[in-house]
């Protein structure tokens, strides 16, 4: 989920409806710290999104994350701090500065705008954000992905094992971070179309116009149902919900309403309760990203890190998941396909372009 663009975003977000509590916003939640903590001297402290470290999707991801550099390195101490709404990134992030924190891990881009004021206030404090770019400051380290090339492959599947010829996506936001994969998702039915010669369909999301489906919300699940319904109603029989812990909502009901689901991030059939209705994922490496980028900093010992992470199929930093218990349902040949067409995405034969991919 990427963005560089600043107040638009929370300008568009503000538009798109969201009511957060203002109680929430009077001062950041407590830390939290990671499970089985050491006694580390590098410590390690991230600021979730709204979607809160339970989300089964980016914000759990991310987390993993800082845990698997832990593990490895008995250096790193780790902590975090939810966000319940956007005004707690600015107080939450300033907070992790006060503690001491060494390296602060920002997740999503709509913590884009916090993360430039409290890390340019800071410029010897090492930043690191999932879905941003470095912001134009030093000391921050990006962690990037080419989310519509895993997409692609998903929308290829739901294609090819679509009974109905129509498959279906939403998001919880229009941003940039959001659309990229239903972008790919376009895409991959695309493909499958033209090298097929069918007519399979794409409710909720338009391409071309940017215009579909959002449920302008990353944590209620009644939200993510009622588009899914939306969606079945028009004859969706495999749904794409791009939309975090609110995407447990389509998920939830997917067995009676005769639906699969694509889930996004992190893969749904091991992180969620749904597994009988998980298809695949489509997988961002916000994990390895992490891991990476905290791992490099402890090892520096406060020298900023340089570069950046940028995750796509060549290096698994993107990917679709193992189909699992729809492994014997999905048509070998249509395997076959999927794989092929990764391949060709990696050597650049095919490429798939998002307006919402990193530049």
């Amino acid at each position: 989920m990427r963005t560089t663009r600043g107040m638009k975003l929370i300008a568009l977000a503000a538009s798109a409806g969201l009511a957060f509590g203002a109680a929430a916003c009077s001062k950041p939640p407590a830390e939290t710290p990671g499970t089985g903590q050491s006694a580390g001297t590098y410590k390690a402290c991230m600021v979730t999104d709204t979607g809160g470290i339970d989300d089964r999707s980016f914000n759990a991801s991310s987390w993993a994350g800082m845990e698997a550099a832990k593990a490895a390195n008995s250096n790193i101490a780790t902590s975090y701090t939810a966000s319940t709404a956007m005004s707690d990134y600015d107080p939450n992030l300033a907070n992790s500065v006060t503690k001491g924190c060494n390296y602060i891990q920002s997740v999503g881009g709509l913590m884009g705008d916090a993360t430039k004021k409290v890390a340019g206030a800071n410029p010897n404090t090492q930043f690191s954000i999932v879905d941003a770019d470095n912001l134009g400051l030093k000391n921050v380290f990006p962690i990037q992905f080419e989310t519509q090339q895993a997409a692609f492959l998903a929308g290829y599947l739901a294609a090819g094992f679509s009974k109905t010829g129509k498959v279906g996506t939403y998001g919880g936001l229009p941003i940039g971070p959001v659309t990229i994969f239903m972008d790919g998702f376009a895409d991959g039915v695309a493909h499958f179309n033209k090298v097929k010669g069918k007519n399979v369909q794409v409710l909720g999301w338009d391409k071309a116009t940017q215009k579909g489906l959002f449920t302008n919300d990353f944590v209620k699940q009644e939200a993510g149902k009622q588009q899914s319904d939306t969606l079945v109603a028009q004859g969706a029989d495999v749904i794409l919900p791009v939309a975090g812990g609110a995407g447990l909502g389509s998920a939830a009901a997917a067995k009676a309403g005769n639906y699969s689901i694509i889930w996004v991030d992190a893969d749904g059939y091991e992180t969620t309760p749904y597994k009988d209705v998980m298809l695949s994922t489509v997988i961002k490496n916000s994990k390895d990203g992490v891991k990476e980028a905290l791992s490099k900093a402890a090892g520096q010992k406060g020298t900023l890190l340089t570069g950046g992470f940028l995750g796509t199929l060549a290096n698994n930093g993107v990917s679709l998941a193992p189909y699992h218990d729809f492994d014997s349902k999905v048509d070998p040949a249509l395997k076959s396909e999927i794989e092929a067409l990764k391949a060709d995405i990696i050597s650049g034969k095919i490429k798939v372009t998002s307006a919402a991919q990193p530049k």
